[in-house]
């Protein structure tokens, strides 16, 4: 059979790292530099063990260039039982408004699910109106704040019921 219209490459793959890999502290390490400078502040990458993103408690995904160029970050990580939170969502600046962070949130909320978690919590600060309103399209709504001491006029705490298909439970059988 003669093909008539060539086979995109893609431009970008999606792979599980560990948080501590090279291309994972690259990106985290441009995600507190930026949230410093807009807040004056902003939690270390470094204090969060890497293996709170490990599985089966937590999966950490990175977005690369196919010449291997690190684009986008994100993970997530039991927070309780029942509950994963997304953390160290980022896309360098240069690769914003292509779809990336929607992707890698897409991901990490099946990852979850799969897992066994029923919702997913997050913080953004309330300047990243870009965060939020990716959130706000996703599904995700203003939750109580869930990290002792952090100042609403900065932080925004959001969350979201990670529901089922239709067709799929999550005994594995069909609905």
């Amino acid at each position: 059979m003669t093909q008539l219209l060539p086979t995109a490459k893609r431009a970008w793959t999606i792979a599980a790292v560990s948080y501590d890999s090279p291309a994972a502290r690259k990106l985290t390490q441009a995600l507190h530099h930026e949230q410093a400078a807009t807040y004056g502040r902003a939690d270390s990458p470094e204090d969060t063990a890497a293996a709170e993103f490990a599985p089966p408690h937590g999966l950490f995904l990175v977005i690369n260039r196919a010449d291997g160029v690190a684009l986008a970050c994100g993970g997530w990580r039991t927070a309780d039982p029942d509950t994963a939170e997304i953390k160290r969502m980022y896309v360098t600046p240069t690769a914003r408004s292509h779809g990336y962070g929607r992707r890698i949130l897409k991901a990490l909320e099946q990852d979850a699910r799969r897992r066994g978690m029923t919702q997913v919590i997050l913080e953004t600060g309330v300047m990243n109106h870009a965060a939020l309103a990716l959130y706000t399209r996703c599904g995700y709504t203003a939750v109580k704040p869930y990290v002792p001491g952090r100042d609403p006029r900065i932080n925004r705490a959001l969350g979201k019921a990670l529901s089922w298909p239709e067709t799929h439970q999550p005994d594995g059988g069909p609905a």
